[in-house]
């Protein structure tokens, strides 16, 4: 058994509430900035002071339509302003926000809305509308929605005027660190979503201690960054609340279809995202490149971005290494970082492992992506590498405050004031993952190195033990094979079976390219590239690139392209585009066994 704990730097607080931020930004610097809102194609500047302002107002109107100190309040919505104004207008009430994916189905949202006991709930638009209007009859006790779309925000407003300032202060005032701020349901890569119950204190607690660790991000006196990961996920709540606490000022994105057009206007200095949309710029630039026939000059960069990176690692890169550096700076990488708006020079990424080729890839063209680690019912991050402490590869340190235990079995174990108060009615629940003396069982498997650097290794129930006794973690060669531009996803199976093998999807944006290469008609369709010899013949190659990560037993034996993708909308991945092993399993049952056969 391994342990490391990083000293803490800023105390749980002994009172106040995550309200108290927006309080003190609007009392010490009542005109700065601190949000950008979208209004149509342009950017509005919001100071601190009219933020605050908001939030109260639309607490009244909260207040005045009966939400009671403690109340759950549904949230469903896109990221947008709105989201992050109901949100804290929701605690300056006194209430708790439960978020709901905008991508929910109905079952889910009466599940959470029901199992919370929500009184009310946000909803977005005309989508939202008519998914709660598919179960609106089962849930009496939520009220009729606001809907951002339809003027909720002023009608909140205009409704709440006759609530005197005194009975707002009087609910913000009520809350303490110990108050539960949100019940934020675990996405449900298995089983029905267990409701977290997350704590003003915990948010607290974890958001002033990595602030104050990352100077370099968060309080340079002109950090900004632009959020569209869905705040309905813990990562992005955290970045929220971090930049509302620091005064970082802080944009909203929900078309990922504008997002390159919203980077170059909004131009931040930071970046967060899940691995995947880091994989998909890699891969679209590749993509690219082999498209104008340019394929080898980027591969040629992309090895060059990486070596400069490494050779960081041992001090300092080679006068040669210095020079190609300088020369494809000017020829891909500073283009690459155009493209995100060209003052990015860090980014912060969690949800899943990054992978340690991506990583440098990234830090060789100038945008250092800190990798770090944690789940809902950790706050979001337990481990983070900083700008003064990275090891790419990693995971990183502890945040300060935190602890990190690896079990006799390998299990990774997290303790400190981050971790959450339980699962919402589920004692059983909250009894298992939590120890008596704090311990967190996390689930996951991880290895400490000597400096306390955490590595991640897999999962506990995602470990395939295979029928000669073999244990594999499949997320060593899912990351090399996501590598490549076509490949979309993939899942490594074998639990129990003779040899491991591979369920492979293909990117269907990425097709017509690569059939305009090998002189073939487009569009191109999945069912054609599924059987396609010569597609098959550079995915094998692929395959066999990854498995010189492994030892000959771990191995891809086999491997299967399907003719379709796996997707959030089809039901395969999480909103955090975690893949749901469990669901394929059953949905590609029949190939999974023709890999056997």
């Amino acid at each position: 058994m391994s342990e490391f704990r990083e000293p803490v730097l800023v105390p749980y607080p002994a009172s106040g509430s995550l309200c108290d931020d927006v309080e003190r930004i609007a009392r010490e610097s009542p005109s700065r900035i601190a949000l950008r809102r979208r209004l149509g194609k342009n950017w509005v500047e919001v100071t601190g002071a009219e933020f605050r302002d908001q939030g109260a107002a639309v607490a009244k109107g909260l207040i005045a339509a009966g939400v009671g100190a403690g109340d759950r309040v549904g949230l469903m919505s896109a990221t947008r302003y709105e989201w992050t104004l109901a949100d804290y207008a929701i605690w300056y009430a006194g209430a708790v926000t439960v978020p709901i994916y905008e991508t929910s189905s109905a079952e889910q949202v009466e599940w959470i809305l029901e199992d919370s006991e929500a009184v009310a709930v946000f909803l977005e638009g005309d989508k939202h509308l008519s998914v709660l209007a598919e179960v609106k009859g089962r849930l009496p006790a939520v009220a009729e929605p606001w809907v951002f779309d339809d003027g909720a925000i002023d009608a909140l407003v205009a409704g709440g005027k006759q609530v005197p300032d005194s009975q707002v202060a009087a609910r913000r005032e009520a809350l303490t660190p110990d108050s539960i701020a949100t019940l934020i349901y675990t996405s449900g890569t298995t089983g029905r979503p267990k409701g977290c119950e997350l704590t003003h204190g915990n948010f607290m607690f974890e958001i002033r201690n990595i602030v104050n660790s990352m100077p370099d991000i968060f309080l340079t006196g002109h950090s900004s960054t632009l959020l569209f990961l869905p705040l309905a996920h813990v990562f992005g709540r955290l970045i929220q609340i971090g930049c509302i606490n620091s005064g970082t000022v802080l944009g909203h994105s929900a078309d990922l279809k504008n997002l390159l057009d919203d980077l170059a206007a909004f131009k931040p200095t930071f970046l967060l995202s899940v691995p995947r949309v880091f994989e998909k710029v890699f891969n679209a630039s590749q993509q690219k490149a082999e498209a104008a026939g340019k394929g080898q000059i980027f591969a040629t960069a992309a090895g060059v971005a990486i070596d400069y990176s490494r050779a960081l690692d041992r001090g300092r890169p080679s006068l040669l290494l210095r020079v190609k550096h300088v020369i494809f700076d000017r020829l891909v990488y500073r283009k690459l970082r155009a493209a995100l708006g060209g003052q990015v020079e860090w980014a912060v990424s969690g949800g899943a492992p990054l992978g340690e080729r991506l990583g440098h890839f990234f830090r060789g063209i100038g945008i250092t992506i800190l990798e770090g680690y944690g789940l809902t019912e950790t706050s979001g991050a337990s481990t983070l590498n900083r700008p003064d402490k990275v090891k790419i590869g990693t995971v990183g340190k502890p945040i300060p405050g935190a602890s990190v235990r690896i079990a006799s079995d390998g299990e990774i174990m997290l303790a400190g004031h981050q971790i959450f108060l339980g699962y919402w009615r589920n004692a059983k629940a909250t009894a298992e993952a939590i120890e008596p003396d704090g311990w967190f069982h996390s689930g996951d498997i991880g290895e400490l190195d000597s400096d306390g650097y955490l590595r991640i290794t897999g999962r506990k129930k995602e470990l395939i033990v295979t029928a000669g006794g073999k244990n594999v973690a499949p997320a060593v060669l899912e990351d090399r094979l996501r590598s490549h531009w076509l490949v979309s996803q993939c899942m490594v199976v074998g639990d129990q079976q003779p040899y491991i093998a591979a369920l492979i999807t293909l990117d269907p944006e990425s097709l017509d390219a690569w059939a305009g290469q090998h002189g073939k008609s487009t569009p191109y369709s999945m069912d054609q590239a599924a059987v396609d010899p010569e597609l098959l013949a550079e995915i094998s190659a692929v395959v066999d690139g990854a498995n010189k990560a492994v030892s000959h037993a771990e191995a891809i034996k086999r491997f299967q392209v399907l003719p379709v993708d796996w997707t959030e909308e089809g039901g395969q991945l999480t909103p955090s585009l975690k893949l749901k092993r469990n669901v394929v399993m059953v949905e590609f049952a029949d190939d999974v066994a023709d890999l056997y056969s």
